[in-house]
This record gives structure tokens, sequence and C-alpha cells, in this order.
């Protein structure tokens, strides 16, 4: 029996819901199908946030042969099948999940196929592929992020579910509430609404049909659906303005839906942003808390958890670490790049090595030429950044 989440898979672009930012009048992918031209690229994001849906309308919009694999379940001789079919038919489109565990056997098979076109690769990943997909392939497609469904975007995919079973008698609050469970998966929703439905009776869909099938507790927001990245955001202002009561307050919503990944996540960020090099420490300690927590479990894990955030909201804070990368990659973006010195090119005879020198520092230029007095980090004035920067300051005067 074809499960609803599969059956409402779009055929379509225009039928995607969200992802407004590639598809739409004028956008990347509408036009690239509208001009029957596909490139090879790697989809990117959360799941249950369409990626197959996508590279499913893009094959059945351009009716091109298409395949798809898996980077860890499917054999290599099934990669070789793939590239036969492509060479017989001139062209294929390849959608491989989970692209980011592809092996580099299947990568070496894949990439000239790829780079000559006979191949069109659309690959699907939940990781960040700067991060996991290898450099060989990255350089060979585009990259499309594929953000994370609003509560909005899944009521709407939900309603048009609606209309395929036959009876069905649900309200919106009760959609709403299938929504909020879905944390932005809309696959997630479609599954919990079909169980719901056949298992309710005469298909009467209600709260208590769904708190029966899935009891998470699901924390409803004001009228305005504040959502659950508002919760997050003012769970990093409140600890950036140092706000301890603030802080466990959003940190205790989030337990309360049991978003240990999420809190995980922002404390991480926190850590680096917004804390910095004003306690350094704090990164190691915020690991070690995680670390318990994990190990523990909830409900025990909110001991460590409240206790590193609270530490966190009283710490000092310093963003210069984060103003001055900022700045480095705004000087890349501009194309203030420059040739790196001869003297500190790999192997050069003329670099002079600081741990030869009196407090292992020598002065030489490490920058390109065009921006060689360029200064991208600028300190705070906290205890932490006063002493590295006197310390730097001594070593070089003395």
């Amino acid at each position: 029996m074809e499960v609803l989440a599969d059956k409402m898979r779009p055929l379509k672009l225009s039928d995607i819901v969200g992802q407004d930012h590639l598809i739409g009048p004028n956008k990347v992918l509408t036009n690239l199908v509208k001009n029957k031209k596909i490139f090879s690229m790697i989809l990117y994001g959360k799941p249950g946030t369409g990626k197959t849906s996508i590279a499913s309308a893009i094959s059945n919009e351009l009716q091109m042969r298409t395949k798809f694999l898996n980077a860890t379940t499917s054999k290599k001789e099934d990669f070789d099948n793939a590239i036969e079919e492509a060479k017989f038919y001139g062209d294929l489109i390849l959608v491989i999940d989970e692209i980011h565990r592809m092996n580099k056997d299947k990568q070496d098979l894949l990439l000239p196929f790829v780079e000559k076109g006979t191949i069109i690769l659309i690959g699907l990943t939940t990781s960040n592929p700067y991060h996991k997909i290898n450099p060989a392939i990255r350089s060979r497609v585009q990259i499309f992020e594929v953000h994370e469904l609003s509560n909005q975007n899944i009521i709407t995919v939900l309603k048009r579910a609606v209309k395929t079973l036959d009876n069905l008698k649900i309200d919106n609050q009760t959609l709403e509430y299938i929504a909020n469970l879905s944390s932005g998966d809309v696959r997630s929703a479609l599954n919990l609404l079909e169980i719901s439905y056949y298992s309710a009776s005469k298909h009467e869909v209600n709260i208590d049909v769904v708190k029966n099938i899935n009891s998470k507790p699901v924390f409803f927001h004001d009228k305005n659906e504040d959502g659950h990245y508002d919760v997050l955001s003012a769970l990093q202002k409140s600890i950036r303005g140092s706000d301890v009561n603030a802080t466990l307050h959003y940190i205790a919503r989030l337990i309360e839906v049991e978003d240990l990944d999420s809190i995980f996540r922002r404390l991480s960020v926190i850590a680096y942003e917004d804390i910095g090099l004003a306690n350094p420490g704090i990164g190691p300690r915020l690991d070690a808390a995680i670390n318990a927590a994990e190990r523990v479990g909830l409900p025990e894990a909110r001991i460590p958890i409240a206790e590193i955030a609270i530490e966190m909201a009283l710490s000092p804070k310093s963003n210069s670490a984060i103003m001055a990368i900022d700045n480095a990659l705004n000087d890349i973006h501009k194309g203030n790049v420059g040739s790196i010195p001869k003297h500190i090119i790999n192997g050069s005879p003329d670099y002079k090595y600081p741990h030869n020198y009196k407090n292992s520092w020598v002065q030489q230029q490490y920058l390109p030429d065009n921006i060689k007095n360029v200064q991208y980090y600028q300190p705070k004035n906290n205890l932490i950044e006063n002493n590295l920067n006197k310390v730097h300051k001594e070593m070089r005067d003395e």
C-alpha cells in the first residue's frame, strides 16, 4: 500500500511548498527547468524538508531518465549499471541520497561522467556539504541549501493531504498540533496524520487521538506562533544579555519538548560567538556538560544543562572572534586575496623559523602585499583579551 507521504510527493516544482529562494518566478531551479537545462547539484537540509521531492519534480518535469541510489546501501555494481545506462542513452539524472557517505571508489567511478555531463548528479544530504562532501565532487556541482519548513508550510501540505483521505474529520487546531510535533519535517507530519486517520474511530481525528500516537509534549507559543527558532533566538539573546533567569526560562521550554539537540547546537554557537575570547575555557566546559547530559539522559540531563547555561549567562562576553573572521571573509568575498609571500611558501629557504628566535617571535610578513597592514582582529576590553594582547606586545617589544 502506498504511504501518504509518497502519495503526496509533488510532481512539479510549482507544487513544492516552501523553498521560495529556489523555486518560483525567476528563481534558479524554476528557470533551469523552464529552460530545459539542468546541472549537477547537491541539495542539503534537514530530514523532511523536500530534497527528494525537488529531485523527483525536476526529473518529472524534464522527462529525463532517472535513477535513485543510496551512497551507503547501493552496491558498486548499481553505480556501474547507472553509468552504462547513462552512456547508452546519452545522459541520466542520478539522484544519490546520503551523498556525504559515498566512498572514494564510487566517487572515482562517477567523477569523469559527471564532469562530461553524461551523468547529471543530484546529491541529497542532511550534512553541510562544505564540511562533509569531497572537494572533488563539490567543484563539479552547484550547492543549494533546502530550508526547514515553517509550521504554515506543513499545515498547507496537511490540508492538501486531508482531501485525499475519505471521510476524514479534523479541525485546524489538530492540524496545527501535528505541525508543531513535526518540527519542520513534512514527512513526519504526513505519517502522523495517516496513522491518526486509520486509528481513529470513524476517522474523527482530534488532539487526543494524536496524543495517543505521539505523546511528546508540544509547547504552543502565542497567537503569532513564535516558533522553534524564535525560542532559540530568545535563548541566545538572553545569554548574550547576561539575563540568567530568562536563560533558564528558554532552556526549560526546550527541555520540556525534549529538544536536547537544539540546546546543544545553540549553546555551542553561543560559547564561541558571544562569550568567545572573554572566557575561552567555556567551550571545553560546555562539551563536558553536553557529554554528561547525553550520558545520563532526561530527566537528569537538565542538571548539567542548567549549570552550564547559568555559567554562560553570567560569563563575560566578547564577539571579537566572530567579528575578526567575518572581516577576513569579507575581504575574500571582495577579492582582496593577493599572492602568498614567497618566503612563507612551502620549502622556501628564506623563511624565518620563529622558534629559532627570542620569545619564539621574529618580524616577517605573512599577509599578501596588497593587504599586509590589515587588522581583522579588534580586541575587546576584558581581562582575558587584555592579558593575551599584553603578552603578545611584550613578546615583540623585548
